[in-house]
């Protein structure tokens, strides 16, 4: 080879042996027995100090390599992937590596390449955390939805609540055939004043309990407390032609509920009721705080009833007793003049003629 040739070859060696120190890569080249490193590039030797000392194994800096699934794969001609952590510098680093059969090889030689996934690693886990993140938010998303749904659901019917959640807003309704309840408590000021509030509190707290319960078996509606005042609503928002009928047996429970609770409890709950059938207007009111209540003339006869009773009398409208005289017992206790109504019939509500019915519930 002349000179001129022989310093080309030389420069080619040199530009070569650069290039491969100046790519990102970790590259060696190892013998197929031992694993022994024949040659490699600065950027390996980096990653792996040490390397330069002399007869370095690929086992001796990867202690942890599977050394049999290793030569199988490569013994298929199949490339044969891990991932290794080294702390060349203090710092730990995730290096991805690859050895394959090395291109051209005379003796069976095999190519190693190692590339610095630390940044990919960390990405994928700050996306994993932020994934993890976003995932609990959305689980204590889904929780305080269901509890504002289940708080709406104390103050307005299901109907309405479905209405309002499609649409933002709810239409006010007439209902001509609805019937409402009117209860209070006799003598609760006393008792306020009487008894330690919290225990008050929880025992009033037990009863309206006990009342959604009746309340729910009669396919009536809960509207509202106020106060020690409990306010029930049959046929609103969904029809129903026994209006009547079944705010009276939830009257008649409610009124044998208190009867046995007080046998064997320290208080002495005495309740007035007022009942009432007539036309009446359902809407959610206010836009800060939400309300769902009701208007019209069956409400406020039911209010204005309520008051006349003795403890643990129920009271029921003219209209009431027309839609179900044959169905209960009753007491007409004649003419009364009503504020706001005039003369109206009143009639005591005695109980249920189906005795053995209302035995079931006790």
């Amino acid at each position: 080879m002349s000179e001129p040739a022989r310093d080309i070859a030389m420069n080619m060696d040199r530009f070569r042996a650069a290039l491969l120190d100046t790519v990102g890569v970790g590259l060696a080249v190892v013998e197929p027995n031992e694993f022994r490193l024949l040659i490699h590039n600065a950027m390996f030797a980096e990653w792996f100090p040490g390397v330069d000392d002399g007869g370095a194994r690929l086992l001796d800096i990867l202690p942890d390599v599977d050394l049999p699934m290793a030569k199988a794969r490569l013994g298929e001609q199949r490339s044969w992937k891990f991932e290794v952590e080294v702390k060349p510098k203090r710092r730990t680093i995730v290096l991805a590596v690859e050895v394959a059969p090395a291109e051209g090889a005379v003796a069976g030689e095999l190519m190693v390449q190692c590339q610095n996934i630390s940044k990919i690693r960390e990405l994928e886990y700050m996306i994993e955390s932020y994934s993890n993140m976003i995932e609990r938010q959305n689980r204590d998303l889904r929780k305080e939805k269901e509890r504002v749904e289940k708080l709406l659901l104390n103050i307005m019917p299901q109907q309405v609540y479905e209405e309002w959640k499609e649409f933002g807003v709810t239409t006010p309704h007439r209902y001509d055939a609805a019937s409402v309840l009117m209860l209070d408590f006799v003598g609760f000021t006393e008792m306020s004043i009487r008894y330690e509030p919290t225990k008050l509190i929880a025992e009033l707290n037990d009863i309206f309990t006990g009342f959604d319960r009746i309340v729910e078996q009669f396919g009536c509606e809960r509207l509202k407390t106020i106060g020690d005042a409990y306010v029930a609503v049959a046929g609103v928002p969904e029809p129903n032609p026994d209006h009547a009928r079944n705010i009276a047996q939830v009257a008649l429970r409610f009124v044998r509920f208190l009867k046995r609770r007080n046998s064997t409890s320290e208080f002495e709950w005495r309740c007035r009721v007022g009942i009432s059938s007539g036309p009446v207007i359902g809407s959610v009111v206010g836009v800060q705080k939400y309300v769902y209540d009701i208007f019209g003339p069956g409400m406020n006869l039911a209010a204005r009833l309520e008051p006349l009773c003795q403890p643990m009398e129920i009271l029921v409208s003219g209209d009431t007793h027309a839609l179900i005289g044959n169905d209960f017992a009753f007491s007409n206790l004649g003419m009364h003049d009503i504020r706001g109504f005039g003369p109206k019939a009143v009639y005591r509500l005695e109980g249920d003629f189906g005795a053995a019915n209302d035995a079931a519930f006790g």
